[in-house]
């Protein structure tokens, strides 16, 4: 055992021998530290040969020095949607001002902002570079720039504004040779004349004077301050249309000014202080408008700025644009002539906006009516006002399809109701339907439902989904939103908003540029935004509503219909408080704003129509007529671009199906194979929605028994069937043809026979027989009778005819009365099921069932039940056409809507002073 100890103890000390024998001490870093340092002097010369390489191939394609680009803008040029000159923008409206007569204060704001130390360094800043450098490097490259007054001097005389390092090197060579040409007083002078203010002043001087109506030396400090402010986003920072974006932004200069000593903290904040439109002077008015572009060019000018540091007035631009020119010189001489639109007075105005469903793209805009300014006020995109009902669509029922799974069948209860405050909330017409389909409700426009799918849905879901359709919400939205409060739009927002729902969900922001080719032929695309929005059967649901609008005979937008396209569409208005109505003696039918937004797959349209309404002055109203303006302006417009483009249907997605449902029911009972078409509705579920129970009230009914014979003596047909289940109320109608032509139908009564006199020999008659059973209608029952070629003719009755009917039955004549082949390829639509669906005409006793021809299978399924042959009361375009055309005595069936005759006076409005945040409608 020792010795077996020893061995191992002997075998472990040799093992820890053998580890410590190859150890050393700690190595000396010197290897490592000279490997690190040649790779990183060989990276180093690699990166300095490369970049210097690099430098000295972008400085090789550089521009030479020009003086004449130096000092002169250069004209940009506006192409159509194919590519030919529209118009061209550039050189005038600049005065130009030499050093020696630009004030210090001027000088000294734009040192403080621009460029601090442009005295001391040589065309490039190398220390704000460094600070830029690491910026970009954190934030991404472009984030922040150095530019000094040299550089801005050359990027907008010879480059392109893109944000590029190939520009950038350039810009930088460029800069410190106009630094060795040219001393640091006429760089100076050459970036206060060149650079651009908006409202198409170029130069210090002009925007001067545009906006002060003064010469430099007469500035002071809060004006100059603005004014130098400007030139960084010259559209963003414009004070008349956005003054407290330009307050913040003249702010800062002033801010700038006193930290780098100009000006003391005492005059920085006095000058502050200041309202930012005090001095400020009207726009210079005296360039009459000349063209029917302006309106659209105006878009053009302020979308260019949006895209990046470019200047149409300087940079010779060639803008590719997306409008139309034969719709833009229609939208125009709409407006602007009594040629097509026959307005009540000179001062009404209205915006108008063309947008391509499926794009986006602006095709043509209505800036307004008698406008005599080019780039003034524009009616189509700076007029913002309450859009009244057109916003159910987005703001309720929308959101509701979209969230809650409705269906244009959803019923809501209309009755007297009040917000969520207590505050009443009446319809416009001032009468409650009861129970409505959410078509019904937005057809007929009506308030307290509205009012309710926005409760339904939640307020902050209702605005995020208007927020995803190009209509922000600054804060809070409260339940008056529902019918238009709380909220100013424009056409162009609109019209963007309405082109979501015509192109599946898909939003396109509305725009008028597609591309910039710059100086360099660098293009520039126009990156809109483009997102889905909602889901495709939202879109589809809100659609099919929408068309009930156009189509319904109790839509409010019938006066826009055209009859021969798919259109869906809203109307909308807004009412005055009644202050105002006192103050102004408008009456109750007076309004404020006319809205009409709508679609097809090919064009969206957005109108508005009121009075400016000055403060202090009496204010205008629109009476009945003017407010059919909007839907007048839509119809032509839409009536117009379909001449040139086939508009299809919008197709139905496979995410929505298409029910057959009892009318009435509630829930929603669907029909089955034997129930009659007068009691049906075709509406639209999202798929997985739709509802299961299905109706048992209605069987399938026997045919009749039916016998034929000709009788040889007396050359006649004798005709006979039996129903032994009838009852009092069993009609049959008979349909008879000759050797396989055309049936026709030879009576509709309770007989159960008939005689056919004289019929030709050698012809096969061939007879069908079909029970009509309380609105229920039984297979056909046929027979023929083949008659010999050699019939004997007695004397007698040779020229008998058929005998006249006994009193109390209903006749039918061969040919259908006007109107009635429609009615029965619509029954043939209805009632596949029913054999060779020879349908009756339903003209007796039966009445028409008030089919009004919209049992189409298009979802509008909202038939008059009354079967008193009122069913076809379709707009006639008399009467009051307006947005109540909900009116009617209280006895009416709320199916039913009884038109107003021409001349008729209206009826009082039930509600003289309404909420002006209720909508008219």
């Amino acid at each position: 055992m020792a010795e077996k100890y020893n061995t191992r103890e002997e075998r472990r000390k040799q093992g820890q021998t053998q580890k410590k024998g190859p150890k050393k001490g700690p190595q000396k870093p010197t290897n490592m530290l000279k490997r690190i340092f040649l790779i990183l002097v060989t990276i180093g010369i690699i990166g300095l040969v490369a970049g210097g390489a690099a430098m000295a191939y972008f400085i090789s394609d550089a521009p030479k020095l020009d003086e004449k680009l130096l000092k002169d803008p250069v004209t940009s040029k506006i192409l159509d949607e194919n590519g030919k000159l529209l118009a061209e923008i550039g050189k005038e409206n600049r005065d130009y001002v030499n050093y020696e007569d630009i004030p210090d204060l001027v000088e000294e704001a734009f040192l403080a902002t621009e460029d601090s130390r442009f005295y001391e360094h040589h065309g490039v800043d190398f220390l704000r570079l460094g600070s830029a450098v690491i910026a970009n490097v954190k934030n991404g490259f472009g984030s922040e720039g150095a530019s000094t007054l040299t550089q801005q001097v050359i990027k907008r005389s010879y480059l392109t504004p893109d944000k590029t390092i190939k520009r950038k090197v350039q810009e930088m060579w460029l800069s410190i040779q106009l630094e060795r040409k040219y001393t640091k007083e006429e760089i100076f002078e050459m970036y206060v004349n060149k650079i651009f203010f908006a409202n198409r002043a170029n130069g210090i001087l002009t925007a001067s004077q545009t906006y002060y109506g003064k010469d430099l030396s007469e500035l002071k400090l809060n004006e100059a301050a603005m004014l130098v402010g400007l030139p960084q986003s010259p559209s963003r920072y414009d004070p008349y249309k956005y003054p407290e974006r330009a307050k913040e932004r003249r702010d800062i200069v002033l801010h700038l000014m006193n930290k780098h000593g100009y000006i003391t903290e005492t005059e920085m904040k006095n000058a502050q202080s200041i309202d930012i439109t005090e001095g400020l002077q009207e726009i210079d008015k005296s360039q009459i408008d000349t063209t029917a572009y302006d309106a659209f060019i105006d878009l053009v000018i302020e979308e260019v700025g949006d895209m990046g540091d470019y200047n149409v007035f300087t940079d010779g631009l060639e803008i590719q644009t997306t409008i139309d020119k034969d719709a833009q010189e229609y939208v125009y001489n709409m407006l602007n002539s009594d040629e097509i639109i026959n307005y009540p007075s000179k001062d009404l105005q209205a915006g108008v906006t063309l947008l391509d469903t499926e794009t986006g793209e602006i095709k043509a805009v209505g800036g307004g009516r008698n406008t005599t300014v080019k780039r003034g006020w524009n009616y189509a995109t700076d007029a913002k006002r309450s859009p009244g009902s057109t916003i159910k669509p987005i703001l309720d029922y929308g959101p509701a399809v979209e969230y809650l799974n409705w269906s244009t069948y959803h019923q809501i209860k209309d009755e007297e109701y009040r917000y969520s405050d207590g505050t009443p909330l009446k319809n416009a017409s001032g009468r409650h339907y009861g129970t409505v389909t959410t078509r019904e409700a937005l057809a007929r426009s009506l308030n307290i439902p509205a009012l309710k799918t926005l409760q339904a849905v939640g307020l902050d879901r209702a605005r995020d989904f208007a927020t995803d359709l190009g209509i922000p919400f600054d804060k809070e939205i409260t339940e008056s939103a529902a019918l238009g409060g709380g909220k100013d739009v424009s056409t162009l927002e609109l019209a963007g908003a309405y082109s979501s729902f015509g192109n599946n969900g898909i939003y396109n922001e509305p725009h008028s540029v597609k591309k910039i080719v710059l100086r360099d032929k660098t293009t520039i695309k126009n990156k809109t935004e483009s997102k889905p929005v909602m889901k495709d059967s939202t879109a589809f649901i809100v659609t099919d509503m929408l068309k009930s609008v156009m189509k319904e005979p109790y839509g409010t937008g019938r006066l826009a219909n055209i009859p021969s396209l798919p259109v869906a569409g809203k109307t909308g208005s807004t009412n005055f408080t009644p202050e105002q109505r006192a103050a102004n003696n408008i009456p109750s039918s007076g309004v404020k704003d006319s809205w009409m937004a709508g679609y097809t797959t090919n064009y969206t349209v957005a109108v508005w129509a009121g009075y400016d309404n000055a403060s202090g002055e009496q204010m205008e109203y629109l009476g009945e007529s003017s407010q059919r303006i909007p839907k007048s302006i839509f119809k032509n417009l839409m009536e117009h671009m379909a001449q040139s483009k086939e508009t299809k249907d919008f197709d139905q997605p496979d995410s929505v199906v298409k029910v057959g449902v009892i009318k009435g029911s509630n829930p929603a009972v669907k029909a089955n194979e034997y129930t009659p078409s007068s009691k049906i509705t075709y509406e639209y579920y999202v798929k997985g929605h739709e509802p299961t129970q299905v109706t048992t009230e209605y069987e399938k009914i026997d045919s009749p028994g039916i016998n034929a014979s000709y009788n040889q003596e007396s050359n006649e047909i004798n005709l006979s069937w039996s129903y032994p289940k009838g009852n009092g109320n069993t009609q049959f109608e008979v349909k008879m043809s000759v050797d396989g032509g055309a049936q026709s139908v030879l009576k509709k009564s309770k007989d159960t026979s008939l005689t056919i006199p004289n019929p030709t020999p050698g012809s096969k008659y061939t007879f069908s027989v079909v029970a009509l059973v309380d609105n229920q209608q039984s297979d056909p029952a046929s027979t023929s009778v083949k008659i010999p070629a050699e019939a004997a003719v007695p004397e007698d009755t040779e020229d008998e005819e058929i005998e006249d009917p006994a009193e109390g039955e209903d006749t039918e004549q061969e040919t259908p009365a006007e109107g009635e082949e429609d009615k029965q390829d619509e029954d043939k639509n209805n009632n596949g099921e029913n054999g060779n669906n020879d349908n009756n005409d339903n003209n007796g006793n039966n009445g028409n069932n008030g089919n009004s021809g919209n049992n189409d299978n298009n979802g509008n399924g909202n038939n008059d039940n009354n079967g008193n042959g009122n069913g076809n009361n379709t707009d006639d375009g008399n009467g009051n056409n307006g947005e109540d055309v909900e009116g009617g005595d209280d006895t009416t069936d709320p199916g039913t809507v009884e038109e107003e005759k021409p001349g008729e006076t209206p009826d009082p409005d039930p509600n003289p002073d309404p909420d002006p945040n209720q909508d008219t409608e």
